[in-house]
């Protein structure tokens, strides 16, 4: 189904803030961050990083608008009233060309892409063939960012994505609107979601991608804001593997970075329940252990058993809402992916086994997970994708090693390569 297909006037290009940064190579990474009093170079986030089950409970009738949230509370969404937040918080730097104009709510509006730069004295550690490089790379992505309309970092591609995540939850009425579309009377809450940064950090021969969004939800009757995340999706790799085949690192590190954070947004503000369980993918008659290592599967046939099996942890917990939950009726989701996209999905799977239903291509390594779906009540919460550190509540799926090798968000994924040739 195609989003666009059903909702109103998402076509413009909005990028509320895009900045190319190029820090010099003389700077330390842990992981890979570079940026003082950055949140995302602290340890792992706490428990529980999303809303309660009772602010989650009051505010039923959601709407998801492409676009930073106004100042002083005020609620976008109306071409009859003032739309301040349409090109609110953008800032005031160097601009690509003249901007992009397109009609919303039948207004002609042009749109500028501020590209913030940074003057020649931050290149001081770089220098020659390097500086050329880096340069010429920063300049391709600022040019594939400015057509916007084509790629999918854009405010409007991240909204729809967060808005298909929210359609996971059946007593949830969530829609999704362009910022001139006006919002139903009785919608309870606007859940606004942003591309606020794009960031490259340089490390020696590597480049270091950043992406960071914002997502604020706000109450439809007075403007409170009643929940806020910031979240980072990062991947590193040579230059030259970044700039191979015309930057196709660059356009898979796009994808999977729009991909992830639209997850990760809905799974903040409404799916994610942080009930601690170690999940372990099995072997079946169709799938092996390569060298007795649970984490990398073979299988001879293009339509494998997958399975995993699941232990909730004895310190367990779901904060006071734990007896809420029935761990007595768990179903799974499923993904395969392959270097590029997700290639096979499954839901409501009532084992810890599938056997996929479509036949995978032979020869091809792919990456897959599952991830367990509670109940409370008519409420459908989720639980965290399988990967290799389980134990953990939230996995290292937003902070990437080789982009080249493997997306970072599939990384900790479990492999299952296809052998050539069928059984």
């Amino acid at each position: 189904m195609n989003i666009q297909d059903r909702t109103v006037g998402l076509t413009h290009n909005l990028i509320s803030r895009i900045t190319l940064l190029l820090f010099c190579a003389t700077a330390t990474f842990f992981p890979g961050w570079a940026i003082p009093g950055d949140p995302t170079s602290q340890a792992a986030p706490v428990p529980h990083t999303h809303m309660s089950e009772t602010l989650r409970t009051s505010l039923k009738k959601v709407v998801v608008l492409p676009g930073t949230a106004p100042a002083d509370g005020i609620i976008t969404g109306s071409y009859e009233k003032e739309t301040l937040g349409l090109l609110d918080g953008m800032d005031a730097g160097s601009r690509i060309g003249d901007g992009v104009t397109k009609e919303i709510a039948g207004i002609p509006i042009s749109i500028p892409f501020p590209i913030l730069t940074i003057p020649g004295a931050i290149f001081g550690g770089i220098s020659g063939k390097a500086k050329r490089e880096i340069q010429e790379f920063r300049d391709a992505l600022t040019a594939d960012l400015a057509r916007a309309a084509s790629q999918p970092l854009t405010n409007e591609a991240l909204a729809s994505d967060v808005f298909w995540g929210l359609r996971n939850i059946p007593s949830l009425d969530s829609k999704v609107f362009a910022l001139t579309t006006p919002i139903p009377e009785d919608t309870d809450a606007i859940l606004y979601v942003s591309l606020t940064d794009v960031i490259i950090n340089v490390d020696g021969s590597d480049a270091i991608i950043t992406t960071s969004a914002s997502a604020t939800l706000r109450r439809m009757s007075n403007g409170e804001h009643v929940f806020g995340k910031t979240v980072y999706y990062e991947d590193r790799d040579s230059l030259a593997n970044w700039t191979k085949n015309d930057n196709a690192a660059w356009r898979d590190y796009a994808n999977f970075a729009r991909h992830y954070i639209g997850r990760e947004i809905s799974a903040q503000v409404y799916e994610r329940v942080e009930l601690l369980h170690e999940l372990q993918p099995t072997e079946t008659d169709t799938v092996s252990r390569v060298k007795k290592n649970a984490w990398q599967g073979v299988s001879r046939s293009p339509t494998p058993t997958l399975a995993w099996k699941i232990t909730m942890l004895e310190d367990a917990s779901y904060g006071s809402e734990a007896n809420l939950l029935d761990l007595s009726d768990i179903s799974y989701e499923i993904e395969i992916y392959d270097m590029h996209q997700p290639v096979y999905v499954a839901k409501n799977i009532a084992e810890t086994r599938h056997t996929v239903a479509v036949e995978l291509e032979a020869c091809k390594t792919y990456r897959w997970s599952v991830r367990p779906s509670y109940h409370i009540g008519s409420d459908t919460r989720f639980g965290d994708w399988m990967r290799f550190d389980s134990k953990t509540i939230t996995g290292n799926g937003n902070v990437g090693t080789q982009a080249s090798v493997v997306a970072a968000y599939i990384q900790d994924f479990a492999l299952l390569e296809i052998k050539c040739g069928r059984r």
